[in-house]
């Protein structure tokens, strides 16, 4: 009798265990599709960006620059957000945060800013064009 009550209370215990591994893993694999990638990126490396996501749905350009500077020249099929907008970070966490988003400014200093607010607000993969509109024409690459 004391065997089959020891085995009884030995498979309490393994199930037991087993549920709490199954819910320990389970919250392991929604951390693990919920990494971020927010990065600095070259000018190059946008141009083959722009290249490679041409016809995808998915990918955003975003200008932060103001509106002003957006519409003197900009990055073809760019989108115009301005950072010194009261709305900015608003109308930021308005967009859908698990598109693929590429960001510039004049310089860099703005959207380096941006990428940071977007880091806040979960958005899972932005680039930071470096350099900004600035190198992006000091290397050739049109507006």
């Amino acid at each position: 009798m004391m065997k089959i009550c020891s085995k009884k209370l030995e498979t309490l215990v393994l199930s037991g265990i087993l549920v709490i591994g199954v819910a320990l893993l389970g919250g392991c694999a929604e951390r693990i599709t919920a990494i971020q990638v927010i990065k600095d990126i070259s000018v190059k490396e946008v141009y083959d960006l722009i290249g490679k996501n041409k016809d995808n749905q998915g990918f955003i350009i975003i200008d932060v620059r103001t509106p002003e500077e957006f519409a003197n020249e900009h990055i073809e099929n760019a989108l115009n957000l301005d950072y010194y907008s009261e709305k900015f970070r608003d109308e930021l966490n308005k967009l859908d945060k698990e598109k693929t988003y590429l960001i510039y400014c004049g310089s860099g200093n703005r959207s380096g800013k941006a990428l940071s607010i977007m880091k806040e607000l979960a958005f899972r993969e932005v680039y930071n064009m470096l350099g900004g509109v600035i190198q992006w024409k000091a290397e050739g690459y049109p507006l």
